[in-house]
């Protein structure tokens, strides 16, 4: 369950004091992600969610995501709205952790992902793209290739416990990942914007077969557009068993390039990207697989999953791979 931090119904009711929000009538933690404390309020006024930031999250960049979420709102996405209190305060301190309050969105995240989900994704992934141009400060990718070696090494002989000449594998992924990455060596760089990042059908919300929104931004930086799509290559269109599905591909991208066409140089680099945004999820899931404690209230995800997507990439040469 991801609630790091347990807050108290008279905290949390003093809390609520500087809101114009009613009155609490129950409050609840969200057993869904893995990096802060979240929590569903249900007070006189509706429904809200609480968020105590935790783990990778830097303080100094939640006004930051809390600003992209008002500007991409203006802008027409579906996300959640950061709530001000009494002074005007959108971010403030809970339990000993910075804290905010933001409005609730209707609908539900795919169990199973199927071929409906795919390009009402695509096309909200590009509405997201295109929205945040304007959006003009910018966040450098904490995440992105320069943090990739350290993450693997703070796993150091750990990742062979996980699974036998894993770090190994690893350093060579790398070695056909950082060189060919768009901006290094002679590499053209590709266009650059706010990106989601994180872009999982946890985090995106359906209602009646449309996306009714977006959530979970605090992984958002300003990156290469076509690397979010990379992102969701990875996080949307591969089957239980490991396979690689095209179809479910293709509409994704028919969508996204129904509002956002790609350029010619971000479809090539596509198989670079993805096998970026493998390596990404597989180390983060590797860290936390041997990191966290055995009495933690949250699961750590598997990170055996995206050793096989990474393989799949490593062996594609074109986007001719991802059917578009």
């Amino acid at each position: 369950m991801a609630v790091y931090t347990d807050v108290g119904n008279e905290a949390l009711e003093a809390f609520l004091q500087d809101y114009a929000i009613g009155s609490l009538v129950a409050f609840r933690g969200i057993a869904e992600g893995v990096e802060n404390s979240n929590f569903q309020l249900r007070t006189t006024d509706g429904d809200y969610i609480l968020t105590l930031y935790e783990k990778r999250v830097n303080a100094q960049d939640l006004p930051w995501f809390l600003g992209l979420m008002q500007h991409l709102a203006r802008e027409g996405v579906t996300c959640p709205q950061p709530v001000a209190d009494s002074q005007g305060h959108v971010l403030k301190t809970l339990a000993g952790r910075p804290a905010a309050i933001t409005t609730f969105l209707p609908g539900v995240w795919p169990r199973v992902v199927r071929l409906e989900h795919c390009r009402p994704l695509g096309r909200a992934l590009a509405q997201l793209h295109v929205a945040g141009r304007s959006y003009k400060p910018e966040r450098q990718n904490a995440l992105g290739p320069d943090a990739w070696f350290a993450l693997l090494e703070s796993c150091g002989a750990g990742a062979n416990t996980v699974r036998a000449g894993l770090q190994d594998e690893l350093q060579n992924a790398l070695a056909h990942i950082l060189p060919f990455w768009p901006g290094r060596e002679h590499n053209p760089l590709l266009p650059r914007g706010q990106i989601h990042a994180d872009m999982f059908p946890d985090n995106v919300f359906f209602l009646d077969h449309a996306v009714s929104g977006v959530i979970d931004f605090y992984f958002a930086c300003t990156d290469f557009l076509a690397y979010d799509i990379a992102i969701c290559l990875n996080a949307w269109c591969f089957q239980v068993d490991g396979a690689f599905n095209i179809t479910f591909a293709r509409h994704m991208m028919q969508g996204y390039e129904e509002i956002r066409p790609l350029e010619p140089e971000e479809r090539k680099l596509m198989p670079v990207l993805a096998r970026g945004a493998a390596m990404r999820f597989l180390l983060t899931r590797l860290y936390d697989w041997i990191n966290t404690p055995a009495d933690a209230l949250v699961t750590p995800k598997d990170p055996m999953d995206y050793l096989k997507r990474l393989r799949f990439h490593l062996e594609t040469e074109s986007a001719d791979a991802y059917g578009f």
